[in-house]
């Protein structure tokens, strides 16, 4: 391991992130009723201009007054580019009690975008003496941000997760597809001709590219990778496949835009029986090792070692974690 080491982000549960227009307030108890780790209460894409200021008023009083359980409570405020923003911020924070766990920062580009809602944050917690300090959930949509991702992802101690917000990031490389996340039909690959001249064509994930950058840069500054949305709700596999895919390159959870979602995600981002059994297996067979004084052993024929120790434990934590959930 590098003598440099990032502090990890508080450690909270993040399959599913359910996704909560501030305009709808009829759907804000069923969302705290809901089984999604984390409710972002939305004042951003899904609430129309001449509406932003009502929505601002719901979300405030849905934070005070309504019962969120255990789950993290986020709102997505209007990007910098707005003249929404600032108010977002200092209405939320200064009315909105000490519930709220997250501030969710649209289209991020810069570095200097994080280090200016963190002032002001900052500034807003030291005025009113907020006791809870405010994290920061960061959305990738844009190719300024992906270039910047790296700067992004180490600009505050506030930040705690990375998001891929899929659509819009289409939009801004000017992709050709109008699909909110999966794949596209067009992209991929054609074989060589078989002795009989036969050819197969094989998708690929256009979005594997974006989506590993984005995890790396979280792993590395300590934070959570999260994929963004599967706009398809009615698709269930659709949502599996890009969930499980985004897993597999490290990812924490992924966005729910509909509630039958949350426990696709809950599902897909927690560990299994066989694999928790297999981590821990794993654990006792190194601490035998460790008496024994070496580094590494075999365990059903295959060599297990200090990295299979990392490995298990991150497995293991992750279960104790969703246990006390």
């Amino acid at each position: 391991m590098s003598f440099t080491q990032a502090e990890p982000a508080p450690a909270r549960l993040n399959r599913s992130e359910l996704a909560v227009p501030g305009i709808n307030p009829k759907l804000f108890e069923k969302a705290a009723r809901s089984e999604a780790d984390v409710v972002f209460l939305d004042l951003e894409d899904a609430v129309a201009p001449d509406d932003k200021a009502e929505a601002r008023r719901n979300v405030i009083r849905a934070i005070n007054e309504i019962d969120w359980g255990a789950k993290t409570l986020s709102v997505r405020i209007n990007g910098l580019d707005t003249p929404y923003m600032y108010r977002d911020v200092v209405d939320v924070l200064e009315q909105g009690g000490e519930r709220l766990d997250l501030i969710m920062i649209p289209k991020v580009g810069t570095a200097a975008d994080v280090y200016a809602l963190d002032m002001l944050v900052t500034q807003i917690e030291q005025a009113t003496g907020r006791g809870k300090r405010i994290g920061f959930e960061l959305i990738i949509e844009t190719a300024l941000g992906m270039q910047n991702i790296h700067r992004i992802a180490a600009a505050s101690r506030r930040n705690e997760s990375l998001h891929f917000g899929v659509a819009d990031y289409a939009a801004s490389t000017k992709a050709k597809t109008v699909n909110i996340g999966g794949p596209n039909p067009l992209y991929g690959v054609l074989t060589d001709r078989s002795e009989a001249g036969a050819r197969d064509f094989h998708w690929g994930d256009m979005w594997h590219y974006a989506l590993a950058r984005m995890v790396v840069a979280a792993r590395a500054n300590g934070l959570r990778p999260v994929d963004g949305p599967f706009g398809d709700f009615s698709d269930a596999e659709g949502y599996r496949a890009q969930a499980n895919r985004a897993a597999i390159l490290g990812c924490e959870g992924k966005w729910s835009i509909h509630p039958s979602q949350i426990a696709l995600g809950n599902e897909l981002f927690s560990p299994t029986e066989k694999e928790i059994a297999g981590a821990e297996r794993i654990l006792a067979a190194m601490e035998q090792a460790k008496r024994e004084g070496k580094g590494a052993v075999a365990l059903d024929g295959k060599l297990i070692d200090l990295a299979s120790i990392r490995q298990a434990e991150v497995l293991v934590a992750k279960a104790r974690l969703i246990a006390r959930r």
